[in-house]
């Protein structure tokens, strides 16, 4: 999903001091768009925390009636250096991009977009949608495989049932589930769901810093209450933790990973390492669409199920953001360059 804001803030994400307790971070709402937009709760980044292992964004939005919204209206727009991670858990959501893959994002299922060197994609709510409730999340990529070709996956976990959960591993491993999608840098992404008053207690990898998001209900994590809407954030060197559901159950995304270990630079939907590369990148897809022939009409949402393959990647020779069925609607443009040059902050 786009980053909608007119005005976005340049973000410089690196490898924090390690914090010797639980932090509890707060979301805080971004409209997207303007009247009958969608609002999101953004737990990540912030000011005080910038990554999570390669976990560099988290959106997180509904149970969102779309008769009050409008739907999800995501035309083409670009993204570079970071895969998406799009994960439902009501609705579902027709995805196309310019690497020539067609999906339809469901819940339980995970679709994984590889930005690369550049792509572009849309994103619509189908029309049978009713109500969309889920979560948008970035991975940064290293420096070694930023500069890859675009490409897609999707995956369906089977769900690991045990004592009072329910658990889809969709990235990594956990309790004896591992899912195949590629990462290029260790990674945890996990959904949870918790029976009333249920515990579990989680096996982890040490060597990860972790994030649990609550979704629905309240969870008491190593005996702190973390409230719906909050990431609970767990740095390196804890190989457990106990999950205690409150008395209506809760469902719980977790994230983790391997600390990143390199500076990035974040505006927009392009991930970066400098000022001049976000330049550059801005540049490049107002030039892309301004020489594109104008849309003539919308997406009917429609399509087969599941993932289509195709051509039309975006390689050395071509656009960066590749080429687009046609038929489509207009595509995002970039918003202005602050007037200032971006700089590291935090």
């Amino acid at each position: 999903m786009s980053n909608a804001e007119v005005e976005p803030d340049e973000v410089l994400c690196q490898a924090s001091a390690v914090a010797a307790d639980l932090q509890i971070l707060a979301p805080r709402d971004v409209p997207l768009g303007g009247l009958r937009s969608m609002n999101v709760r953004r737990t990540l980044p912030q000011r005080h925390r910038s990554l999570i292992g390669a976990w560099c964004f988290l959106d997180h939005y509904g149970p969102d009636l779309l008769s009050e919204i409008g739907g999800m209206r995501v035309p083409r727009h670009p993204h570079t250096g970071l895969q998406t991670v799009s994960w439902l858990f009501t609705g579902e959501i027709e995805h196309r991009d310019s690497a020539g893959f067609h999906a339809i994002v469901r819940p339980g299922e995970l679709n994984l977009m590889t930005a690369g060197r550049g792509i572009s994609h849309s994103e619509f709510s189908t029309p049978d949608t009713t109500v969309l409730h889920g979560a948008q999340l970035w991975v940064a990529l290293p420096d070694g495989a930023r500069q890859m070709e675009p490409t897609f996956e999707h995956f369906r976990p089977e769900p690991l049932h045990g004592d009072g959960f329910t658990m889809r591993v969709f990235l990594g491993s956990l309790g004896g589930s591992t899912s195949p999608v590629v990462t290029h840098t260790p990674l945890l992404g996990a959904e949870i769901l918790l029976e009333a008053d249920a515990h579990l207690t989680l096996q982890l990898d040490p060597t990860f810093e972790h994030g649990l998001l609550v979704d629905t209900g309240v969870l008491t994590l190593d005996g702190t209450v973390v409230a719906q809407d909050h990431l609970a954030y767990q740095p390196v060197g804890r190989s457990s933790l106990t999950l205690v559901a409150g008395a209506d159950g809760a469902r719980l995304l977790l994230i983790g990973g391997a600390p990143l270990g390199e500076q990035i630079l974040m505006w927009w939907n392009f991930v970066a390492r400098s000022h001049d590369e976000i330049v550059a990148y801005r540049a490049q897809w107002q030039a892309e669409i301004g020489a594109a022939e104008p849309a003539t009409a919308a997406s009917d949402g429609g399509g087969p199920p599941g993932v289509v393959p195709g051509g039309g990647a975006a390689s050395a020779d071509g656009p960066r953001f590749g080429t687009f069925p046609a038929g489509q609607p207009a595509p995002i443009p970039a918003p202005s360059l602050p007037t200032v040059r971006l700089r590291p902050r935090g």
